[in-house]
């Protein structure tokens, strides 16, 4: 997938004509590549369209609307739009309750270094976690963290034929998979061109 340009994004009040139909439009696009791995974590599978809108409404919040700001805003988000050789995500680690959540951060510390993805016949691949700063530190870990599955060719040639693809997470106070469904799955192969 090619990274964002400015040409490619609206103005904030072209955006704002349009924003309602494009948010319908990107939340029906991330439904399928949404996967939850056990009660409390979520994988949010970004692409071109997931990090336009994050872009957009990045510039609507924060009233961007000169170059140079614009710029800054895709350079943080671009590194985020998978290059047809990998999957990119956004993990949620979600507790309802403040105190359980506080608690089971402290509990689940590095949990991102133990997230893989595996696809049938092939050995598991492990999360490149948090490229851009580390999100755990010596007492916890954070809530959101950024990941990256690198895949070879063969395995990207499996995932796009419909082999098995299952998510894991092995950290020693949380472990759960989840096997990606049909429609997950197609949407997640389109990242790779």
């Amino acid at each position: 997938m090619q990274p964002l340009r400015q040409s490619d994004l609206l103005s904030l009040e072209a955006y704002a004509k349009q924003r309602a139909d494009f948010r319908a439009r990107v939340l029906a696009h991330k439904r399928d590549r949404k996967v939850r791995v056990g009660e409390h974590v979520t994988l949010l599978f970004e692409d071109r369209l997931t990090i336009q809108y994050q872009v957009q409404e990045m510039l609507r919040t924060e009233r961007i609307f000169e170059p140079e700001g614009i710029a800054e805003e895709l350079e943080a988000y671009n590194p985020l739009i998978p290059d047809g050789r990998n999957l990119k995500c956004t993990m949620l680690i979600e507790y309802d309750d403040v105190e359980v959540r506080r608690r089971e951060l402290v509990r689940l510390r590095n949990i991102e270094h133990d997230v893989q993805l595996v696809v049938e016949g092939h050995a598991p691949v492990k999360a490149i976690a948090d490229e851009d700063l580390p999100r755990s530190n010596e007492e916890k870990t954070a809530a959101v963290h950024f990941l990256r599955f690198e895949l070879d060719p063969a395995m990207i040639a499996d995932f796009k034929r419909g082999a098995a693809v299952t998510f894991r997470i092995e950290h020693p106070n949380y472990r759960a998979e989840a096997r990606l469904g049909e429609a997950q799955q197609k949407a997640l192969a389109a990242d790779f061109g």
